[in-house]
């Protein structure tokens, strides 16, 4: 088959190296694709909000089959143009990619279908948004309703921190349009947990679980980013939690969004809180997660075509999918600067040594400039190592991070110490 993926990141790449496994693969474009993914597939220099010309290539390179990575283009409708061509995406169309394109609709699905969540209430008006703000205890999260590149997020622990971020979204236009509209919620404690799941329609077969780090720096301080770092599996859950998430959230999700009109056909991505009240909905995205699949997809042992084709044909259920015991540990290489403004174009050297350290080198934000590999993006590395366990895996990944370097390079030193520090 001839398959082009949407989309330029690390898991991008990480999809593209786990299709490029595939017999049945017999060309492989990516547009715009990056340095790493250039690789393993032909990277086609097409943005991926430019629907028209994606679909003008799909045809002329006789692809039958889209993968599309990022959560903007689906939440714009892109499956939707590319199926009105007669190509097969694998994603949502547009009124499924909602449950991820808008926090205000997918709190009110699972307030509607009582789905585990946190305590909120949405707000168009400021002024109505600042008097409900002041009333609650601290600390307090405020979202803004649209997409804003993992970073529409404030956890406020002081209600001037509160105030200021519910200014910047609804007054400052921070994040454009998306902050229009916001969400406050209850602050959940816990342990954070992710399960990506295939879907179609009500058939849901999850993913092996994975924890994401977003603060950018150690000890979870510091601003929100796309994340810093993941680990897969997460031996200090109990799986009967992962059960949990799959009974009472997941599978009830899949269920309404059918009830709702909106079938999710795709990857389905939930974002969980192990709460002493039980597991709770943090959000859900429409799309494989970033930095989370670089660690679970190299734990898949069933072909990843496979799967897509049974989910766009209607036969997930009756596919059966495995995975390794192995453990696999991320960790983000970041530019000086991320998650503010950040310089791009800065030499990459090391990456062979990495490579022949063992490790997986999933290029996330980098170019080919005269030959070379640059940084052209805030996150610009993810480094996974893999062992028999966490602790084997985290050693190799940080292993063959040393052996990389870029001026200004900035990683967290403690990704998946969580599960260490419990023991496991």
């Amino acid at each position: 088959m001839r398959i082009l993926i949407i989309g330029g990141g690390g898991r991008e790449h990480a999809i593209a190296w786990s299709l490029a496994k595939s017999a049945k693969v017999e060309k492989l474009y990516c547009a715009p694709g990056n340095a790493g993914i250039a690789e393993v597939a032909e990277c086609v220099p097409i943005a991926v909000d430019k629907f028209a010309e994606l679909a003008d290539f799909a045809k002329e390179a006789a692809v039958d089959l889209v993968f599309v990575g990022p959560d903007d283009p689906l939440a714009a409708g892109i499956v939707d143009v590319f199926e009105a061509a007669g190509i097969p995406a694998f994603g949502p169309d547009k009124k499924a990619a909602e449950i991820e394109g808008s926090k205000i609709f997918m709190k009110n699905l699972l307030r509607k279908y009582n789905i585990p969540t946190a305590r909120y209430e949405c707000f168009t008006d400021f002024e109505q948004a600042l008097a409900y703000l002041r009333q609650q205890p601290l600390p307090v999260v405020v979202k803004a309703d649209g997409l804003a590149a993992g970073k529409g997020v404030t956890v406020a622990s002081t209600l001037e921190e509160a105030e200021e971020a519910l200014r910047g979204m609804m007054l400052g236009g921070v994040f454009g349009a998306s902050g229009s509209q916001v969400v406050i919620e209850e602050f959940m404690t816990g342990q954070e947990m992710s399960i990506l799941a295939f879907v179609d329609g009500e058939t849901v077969r999850a993913m092996v679980p994975a924890q994401d780090h977003k603060p950018i720096f150690d000890g979870d301080l510091g601003p929100n980013t796309g994340g810093m770092g993941t680990y897969s599996p997460l031996p200090h859950v109990d799986p009967s939690l992962v059960e949990e998430a799959l009974r009472t959230i997941i599978e009830p999700t899949a269920r309404a969004m059918v009830s709702e009109g909106r079938p999710f056909r795709g990857v389905l991505f939930a974002g969980l809180m192990l709460t002493p009240e039980g597991v709770k909905t943090v959000e859900f995205n429409a799309r494989m997660g970033d930095p989370e699949t670089q660690v679970v997809l190299p734990r898949l042992q069933t072909d990843l075509l496979d799967i897509v084709l049974a989910a766009m044909d209607g036969t997930l259920d009756g596919i059966e999918i495995s995975w390794s015991d192995e453990a696999a540990v991320c960790v983000i290489a970041a530019s000086e600067g991320y998650p503010g403004t950040y310089p791009k174009g800065r030499a990459i050297s090391g990456l062979e040594e990495a490579k022949a350290a063992g490790a997986l080198v999933f290029h996330a934000g980098t170019a080919l400039q005269d030959g070379e590999t640059v940084t052209s993006g805030g996150r610009v590395l993810g480094i996974v190592g893999r062992g028999r366990d966490i602790a084997e895996a985290r050693s190799r990944a940080y292993e063959a991070a040393a052996a990389v370097s870029f001026e200004g390079m900035q990683l967290r030193s403690d990704i998946a110490m969580k599960a260490l520090q419990a023991g496991k």
